[in-house]
């Protein structure tokens, strides 16, 4: 890890962090990746989405990723002027934060994809999700589909069953974030998972993209990540070695250098910049 010394936070395009959790996490996920960010002089911020974490929604309730990401977007309007964050996405929180990129780009330094879904414009989550299950009996078997409005309706939320959270999620962590895991997961709605992004050149693609791959991923694997990153190239990937699906409990100090790095990597050289010298 960078000696706390040899980085000053306040020399950088921004320090402000904002990690948005997967489907199923809350902010509770990222407590060591907040400890450490803070420590290196970042201001963080973790958002529990609507009906994750401590947010008292019920997600079988919620029906768009408007609704679902509303704490995100509130939280990045209230942003002055000239405030800018680095906004950093899990899981499907890759989709939220795209979400986000392509309504507020003016307030987003740069977008980090944390194993996450980096959806093109019209794919939605469940595309990407879809692929993997048909080539992963452990995510089919691990998944249930909560009917909250009958059976002959369509889902409303996914569980993913407790026996199965070690082996798809947290097959490098440490027994003690697992336990923390089971006890904190909440369900995951399924009407934000199946909605295709709008998402245009102008605004989400104007955003600096960044992806950190994990290699022990058993969630999203790395050939699937791989795929995206291909398909719509970022502007730099980092890989974290040994990780699973959650880098925050298995390899927290190597995804705080990672983002560290993305931090510090410059602003673009303004072709402007030259001319305002004062007279």
């Amino acid at each position: 890890m960078l000696p706390k010394q040899d980085l000053n936070t306040n020399d950088l395009e921004t320090n402000m962090i904002v990690l948005v959790h997967g489907g199923g996490f809350g902010a509770w996920c990222w407590y060591k990746t907040i400890s450490l960010l803070e420590d290196s002089g970042f201001r963080v911020n973790a958002v529990d989405l609507t009906g994750s974490g401590i947010h008292s929604y019920d997600t079988n309730k919620i029906g768009s990723l408007t609704q679902y990401i509303e704490p995100l977007t509130s939280y990045l309007e209230s942003l002055g002027d000239d405030e800018k964050v680095i906004l950093v996405g899990h899981d499907f929180g890759g989709a939220c934060i795209s979400y986000a990129m392509e309504m507020f780009p003016s307030k987003v330094a740069k977008a980090v994809f944390l194993c996450a879904a980096m959806l093109k414009n019209g794919h939605s989550a469940f595309d990407m999700f879809q692929q993997q299950i048909d080539t992963n009996g452990t995510l089919q078997r691990a998944q249930e589909f909560v009917y909250y409005n009958g059976k002959d309706r369509p889902p409303t939320a996914i569980n993913i069953d407790k026996s199965s959270l070690r082996d798809l999620l947290f097959n490098q962590s440490p027994s003690k974030d697992v336990s923390l895991a089971s006890v904190s997961m909440r369900p995951i709605p399924f009407a934000p998972v199946l909605e295709k992004l709008t998402l245009t050149d102008e605004n989400y693609g104007s955003v600096r993209r960044f992806y950190v791959e994990t290699t022990e991923d058993n969630a999203i694997p790395l050939h699937l990540q791989q795929g995206m990153c291909e398909s719509s190239p970022p502007e730099k990937v980092l890989r974290l070695r040994g990780s699973d699906h959650a880098p925050f409990f298995s390899r927290p100090q190597a995804l705080h250098r990672a983002l560290v790095e993305i931090a510090a990597v410059p602003p673009p050289v303004q072709a402007s910049s030259s001319s305002s010298s004062s007279s």
